[in-house]
């Protein structure tokens, strides 16, 4: 499967498009977490908890996103885009979503 954020495929040509597909998840830390960071939110610097917990949410995101592309016989994942949103107080989604298309 084929994944980039650009229109196309260099060197391939988009024989149909499929149609929109997405994934999402929804990660929240526990208070312990959420304490320590807001300690270091007071002096600065990185919150490496929360680092960590939005780039496994987005490998998770984006791994939903190729299978319901895989679901619908795409080949590959055009224009792909990322996108996070509180959803509640200490909860966050993050959402990946893109063109499936199918190429010559």
């Amino acid at each position: 499967m084929i994944i980039t954020t650009t229109e196309g495929v260099p060197g391939r040509d988009v024989r149909e498009i499929v149609g929109v597909v997405s994934g999402n998840t929804i990660r929240s830390k526990n208070v312990g977490k959420d304490i320590g960071a807001g300690l270091k939110s007071i002096v600065g610097g990185e919150l490496r908890s929360y680092t960590a917990m939005l780039t496994e949410a987005r490998e998770e995101a984006k791994s939903r996103m190729i299978e319901a592309a895989q679901a619908l016989g795409a080949d590959a994942v055009v224009n792909i885009r990322f996108t996070t949103s509180q959803v509640t107080g200490g909860a966050a989604e993050l959402l990946a979503y893109g063109t499936a298309v199918k190429l010559t």
